[in-house]
């Protein structure tokens, strides 16, 4: 196996634009690679550009009907069907929105083929991580599932055992569905609550099919939830779940919109808390998967500020040369974020919080506090049907 990384990266995924007043503007993926560029992380990975999603492949998650509608939406906007998800706010029909939606999607299925294979250890698609698709329907800004895509193809290449890890602030709503009756897939969700932000969905209750129980498990999160919360909520449930789990690759998704400055969200998460997560799953990867990791972007909408930065330092993580929090960003990176929006981009690749502190869930538990309600109340819907203490 190859102990290089791969990073998944075709320039025309910058076409995934909904247009001009969407929050998911394609710049956050440009500035992104130009940002790992500026710190050399290019030279520590294979930069590999897949082949788009066919359609045998994308049937693994999404019916043909649905397919077919977003083709038809793809050459003429003006027919998108809405009883699709097609042509709404959140999800607007535009030219090529198929192909480069297929395109996204071959990303994250050639970084799983890559890392089953063992071409290469990790595989980072920041591009990826379209998580609210459902098999019928887009959604939430996302039209094909690259995430459950990627575990459908390992799926079919033979895997027994693929764990998915979502910590973006919305429910990974599409990939729960897409695996709600197949116990060879644990899905893992941490995100706002859903009392109080889209999709509504992912209550601690939400556990699985009859078959699959405890397959699925949702840490709902109280709005306002900062760094230290954010983490004691990760430790107290993923690790024991990885544990036991056993899977053969680790899927994760990246989200970046659970930060402080993001303004769709209500989480008070900072860049360094972003980074240490990325480092526990890097480390449970190979703790627990033999180092399988394929790790995906996902949300985020402070597309300047936050979104780079967060995603480089994935790279970075994944390419075994990790970017400190303190390192200054490179003047040239500033320079063309000025020239492409008019905002002065940030000059360190911290928020300033580095290192974080966070108490462990071994310690006990607050009754009388929310975070600690809400973990409590993942472990007691999900860790007795995995035979786990609660």
């Amino acid at each position: 196996m190859s102990g290089r990384a791969q990073l998944m990266w075709d320039e025309a995924v910058t076409g995934y634009d909904f247009g001009r007043d969407h929050p998911m503007d394609p710049v956050r993926l440009a500035l992104t690679r130009r940002l790992v560029d500026a710190f050399g992380l290019d030279k520590d990975v294979d930069v590999v550009a897949a082949q788009p999603a066919g359609d045998s492949t994308l049937r693994l998650v999404h019916r043909e009907d649905y397919i077919e509608a977003v083709k038809a939406a793809s050459v003429d906007p003006g027919v998108a069907d809405q009883s699709y998800g097609l042509g709404t706010l959140d999800d607007p029909a535009f030219a090529g929105m198929h192909e480069v939606s297929a395109l996204i999607a071959g990303q994250s299925v050639g970084a799983a083929e890559a890392v089953w294979r063992g071409d290469a250890l990790h595989a980072v698609n920041f591009a990826g991580g379209l998580h609210h698709a459902m098999p019928g329907g887009a959604s939430g800004f996302c039209i094909y599932n690259d995430a459950s895509l990627a575990i459908a193809r390992l799926l079919e290449l033979g895997a027994e055992r693929v764990a998915y890890i979502d910590v973006d602030v919305h429910h990974g709503d599409g990939v729960q569905a897409a695996f709600w009756e197949d116990p060879r897939v644990l899905t893992v969700s941490l995100h706002e609550h859903p009392r109080t932000l889209f999709p509504q969905t992912g209550w601690p209750e939400e556990t699985g099919a009859e078959g699959a129980e405890g397959a699925a498990v949702n840490v709902a999160l109280p709005a306002g939830t900062g760094d230290a919360g954010w983490l004691r909520a990760f430790h107290a449930v993923v690790p024991e779940l990885l544990a036991d789990f056993r899977p053969q690759v680790l899927v994760t998704q990246h989200g970046a919109d659970t930060h402080f400055e993001d303004p769709l969200a209500h989480l008070a998460v900072s860049l360094d808390a972003q980074r240490a997560v990325q480092v526990a799953c890097h480390d449970l990867a190979h703790e627990y998967s033999d180092g399988k990791w394929v790790a995906l972007g996902g949300g985020g909408y402070a597309v300047v500020e936050v979104v780079p930065r967060s995603w480089t330092h994935l790279v970075g993580i994944a390419a075994g040369r990790p970017i400190e929090p303190e390192a200054m960003i490179p003047e040239g990176w500033r320079q063309e974020v000025f020239a492409r929006t008019r905002q002065l981009g940030p000059a360190r690749m911290t928020d300033g919080r580095w290192p974080v502190a966070w108490a462990g869930w071994e310690a006990g538990y607050d009754p009388a506090d929310r975070l600690d309600q809400a973990v409590l109340a993942t472990r007691k819907a999900v860790f007795p049907l995995r035979g786990l203490l609660a």
